[in-house]
């Protein structure tokens, strides 16, 4: 699968658009991350634990693009994006979303 950020593949004729294919993921912080990120906001510094939780949920939401693109016939994405949002307190939803594209 072929995945860009751009509207275009270099290199590449996009035969078919499929449509708008997403997928997205919700993660919540568990009381041990949330101990350890109320001390980190205390006295600054990166809060590496819901750092690695984003880049888990970010590979989770590509996976489920690529899944649902696969699906419908996609040999390509464009277009790709990400975008994360606060669901409640301490959830954040990460969907992954662009176009399915057959290309050759």
């Amino acid at each position: 699968m072929i995945i860009v950020t751009t509207d275009q593949i270099q290199g590449k004729e996009i035969k078919e658009v499929i449509g708008v294919v997403s997928g997205g993921t919700v993660q919540s912080k568990n009381i041990g991350k949330d101990i350890g990120a109320g001390l980190k906001g205390l006295v600054g510094g990166e809060m590496k634990s819901y750092t690695a939780m984003m880049e888990e949920a970010r590979d989770i939401a590509m996976k489920r693009l690529i899944e649902k693109a696969s699906s419908a016939g996609a040999n390509a994405i464009v277009g790709m994006r990400f975008m994360t949002s606060a669901i409640v307190q301490g959830a954040s939803e990460v969907i992954a979303y662009g176009t399915a594209v057959v290309v050759e």
